[in-house]
């Protein structure tokens, strides 16, 4: 650390290390951080990633900044999101993986610039410390926001906060939500590495703010909700033929989820859930489906919330809807509770850009003949006076749709995908982990089923309730614990969003605009 004393013009901004190590070290860091998600889950891995990362972007300038970044953006998701490439081959993983390796590595120049900006402020050494730590860390989170939402809706899968969904340290979104979690790991290893640039004999207060923040990592217990009884939940993974390229007989999907259910028939419940895609096609529109949800909600004796493509006049969405029990006349769509996906997938659920994307690939583009609307109904649906949050598949991503259930009343969550496009990869632990991350941010239980597994019953704490492994058909019947009241992480998680990005962007470029004023002077 430099003493205000010494002249602003000395104080180091020079690189650690020399491009050609840096770019080692970026893609040491891509690599590393792999290592902290799904199915290897060395979550403890993602400090040291981060410290790599952070080392080699200290001292550039924004043309190797970006070269750094890219190299990093692209080893990290080349490895992340492989499972992108298990049917459709390699266009399209190197497509979202090269895009969002160019969007972090875009988005990671303003860290540099924190690193060469802020440490000539003329403020006391610690509070430089102090100040550029908590910028650089805002930065980190600004940049997942900003992969998080841009193109096409973006693609908030890959959070560092993902990484601790099966530790104690999980507790803590519950309090600062999800990137307030990734902004506290940041922070902590911001603060190491400007400790360990401190030279030998850093003062001992430097260690004090590092030790604190993983106390309260290790320490900080759930933001308390109330418990409200319980459902008794059924949930059925038909392991039925819904991939893409499955070969498949006439309600082949219908029979697979009937078969598997079977087990529950005369044990009660108040729901049965199925999966996304459990059905073949609209029951809506086609009798022969109504009847065999007719028939199970009878054997079952409870609505069945099920999924499948729906129309409506000429719009085509992906439909979650809770098929009521009893005797009744064909149903129209109007006539039950339902939730259309709110995020339908690009280049999976719908097209963007079409027209210019068929240019390029018109093989791969031609697959997708459906074009999905997004839904505009809350994510929510009430079973008797019990309100239950609704995410389709992919949606568990998105902050506002978790959030928007919770301030709907739910008391429990059910997350319904369809994983069958990426048997034998590591997605659906990934999203697993997620769903995991989302029990213990909102202080609920949540109902994972998937078409193929794996499905999870997870209690509001994170720790797992009941388990299917996947790529076999099963049942869970399960007495779910209800819970009520918003957690602090679900109510100011938005709000701390928002601070961190629009935060560290100001104090990156006052800082740069002090910077160029004093080398006037």
């Amino acid at each position: 650390m430099t003493d205000r004393s010494v002249p602003l013009r000395a104080v180091r901004t020079a690189p650690v290390l020399p491009l050609w190590a840096a770019l080692i070290s970026a893609a040491a860091a891509g690599g590393l951080l792999t290592l902290a998600f799904p199915a290897i889950s060395l979550w403890f891995a993602a400090f040291p990633a981060v410290g790599l990362l952070l080392l080699s972007l200290i001292g550039r300038r924004a043309w190797s900044a970006l070269l750094v970044g890219l190299v990093y953006g692209a080893v990290f998701f080349l490895i992340l999101v492989s499972w992108t490439a298990r049917y459709l081959g390699p266009i399209p993983w190197l497509a979202l993986a090269l895009l969002e390796a160019a969007l972090t590595a875009a988005a990671l120049v303003p860290i540099t610039l924190a690193y060469r900006w802020i440490p000539r402020l003329p403020l006391p050494s610690y509070a430089r410390t102090a100040l550029l730590a908590v910028t650089v860390a805002a930065l980190w989170i600004g940049r997942e926001l900003f992969v998080g939402n841009w193109p096409y809706g973006g693609f908030p899968w890959a959070r560092i906060a993902y990484t601790l969904a099966d530790t104690a340290a999980a507790r803590v979104s519950s309090w600062i939500g999800i990137s307030g979690l990734g902004f506290l790991m940041v922070l902590l290893v911001a603060l190491v590495v400007e400790l360990a640039r401190a030279g030998s004999r850093p003062r001992a207060l430097g260690f004090v703010a590092p030790v604190i923040l993983g106390i309260v990592l290790v320490a900080l217990p759930a933001f308390p909700t109330t418990a409200n009884g319980s459902m008794r939940i059924g949930a059925v993974q038909g392991n039925g033929p819904t991939g893409y390229f499955d070969q498949r007989e006439p309600l082949s999907v219908l029979n697979a989820q009937t078969e598997a259910t079977a087990p529950l028939y005369g044990k009660g419940m108040d729901l049965l859930v199925w999966p996304e895609g459990g059905l073949d096609g609209d029951p809506f529109q086609y009798p022969e489906l109504a009847a065999g949800l007719d028939e199970v909600a009878a054997r079952v004796g409870a609505p069945v919330l099920a999924n499948a493509a729906t129309q409506k006049g000429e719009l085509f969405y992906n439909t979650s809807f809770l098929w009521p029990q009893g005797s009744h006349p064909p149903l129209a769509r109007d006539d039950v509770q339902t939730h259309a996906k709110r995020h339908p997938v690009p280049f999976g659920e719908y097209v963007p850009d079409r027209e210019f994307f068929n240019a390029i690939v018109p093989d791969l583009i031609g697959l997708i003949g459906r074009e999905y609307t997004p839904g505009s109904d809350a994510p929510v649906v009430r079973v008797g006076s019990t309100p239950v949050g609704l995410a389709i598949c992919f949606d568990v991503i998105y902050d506002e749709l978790i959030a928007e259930g919770i301030q709907g009343g739910a008391q429990v969550l059910v997350f319904q995908t369809n994983n069958a496009d990426f048997r034998g990869t590591v997605e659906n632990l990934q999203q697993l982990a997620i769903a995991r991350m989302r029990a213990v941010e909102t202080g609920r239980s949540v109902v994972n089923i998937s078409t193929v597994g794996t499905s999870q019953v997870i209690r509001a704490d994170g720790s797992t309730q009941a388990s299917l492994n996947e790529d076999r058909p099963g049942a869970l019947l399960e007495d779910v614990e209800l819970r009520t009241g918003a957690t602090a992480g679900v109510v100011l998680g938005p709000w701390i969003e928002q601070v961190l990005l629009w935060g560290g962007l100001l104090v990156v470029v006052v800082a740069g605009i002090g910077s160029r004023r004093r080398d006037r002077t």
